[in-house]
């Protein structure tokens, strides 16, 4: 599996032929290159969030899962081909925004590889969403703190679900305007021996090279203007 940062909480994971982004932005809000990779799957943990749904730079011809949509019609799995996704609820900031809107994160295996993408996120979780969470072995987490969710109340989450590899997303980087603290914010939480800087956008994972103990890989966006 090969798991490339694109930017701000968009990725692009390809698995045995399987070319999944997931929430996608608007370029004129986070001051990005667009997501114009080709795709056979989009995940959205939101409809209503042009940092995180904007579908219309990519090219056709993919599958559409708005996590939200599932959630609100009282879903919480879909089956694509091979493959289960599955919907949890959450809502962003109750403290921070004026009008919080809903939003969902997502989970899903890939090789064997459980992996949970936690959207935006902005609230510690309930007992429900951390039950929802065991057995994630790639947690892809929001680390720019508030709006999203409190850095203090992530790293419980981490603790709690204990997953294998943490890649964090939405902090600080050059292009978007939003509040968001750097990634250190986060790091510094943990030993040093627990955080690696990759030199890259991208990681390349299997079953048998997944860490034994929780490491923290912090991946570079490749979307970033300029480079």
């Amino acid at each position: 599996m090969i798991i490339r940062w694109l930017g701000h909480a968009s990725f692009l994971i390809q698995s045995e032929g399987l070319r999944i982004i997931t929430d996608p932005y608007d370029p004129s809000i986070t001051r990005l290159k667009p997501v114009e990779e080709k795709a056979d799957i989009v995940l959205r943990s939101s409809d209503d969030d042009m940092a995180h749904c904007y579908i219309e730079s990519i090219p056709a011809g993919y599958s559409l899962l708005t996590a939200t949509d599932y959630v609100d019609e009282g879903k919480n799995q879909v089956q694509m081909g091979k493959t289960l996704f599955r919907f949890m609820p959450s809502r962003e900031s109750l403290i921070h925004k004026k009008v919080p809107r809903e939003n969902a994160f997502y989970r899903f295996e890939l090789e064997g590889i459980h992996v949970a993408h936690m959207g935006d996120v902005g609230n510690a979780l309930s007992e429900n969403q951390l039950t929802f969470l065991e057995g994630t072995e790639i947690l892809i987490a929001p680390t720019g703190g508030p709006p999203t969710i409190d850095l203090d109340d992530l790293v419980e989450v981490v603790r709690r679900i204990q997953p294998r590899i943490v890649i964090p997303m939405h902090f600080k980087i050059p292009g978007p305007r939003f509040t968001m603290l750097p990634v250190e914010e986060f790091t510094k939480r943990f030993s040093g021996e627990e955080v690696i800087t990759a030199d890259s956008s991208s990681l390349e994972i299997s079953r048998q090279s997944l860490p034994e103990k929780m490491r923290i890989i912090v991946l570079k966006p490749s979307l970033v203007k300029g480079q």
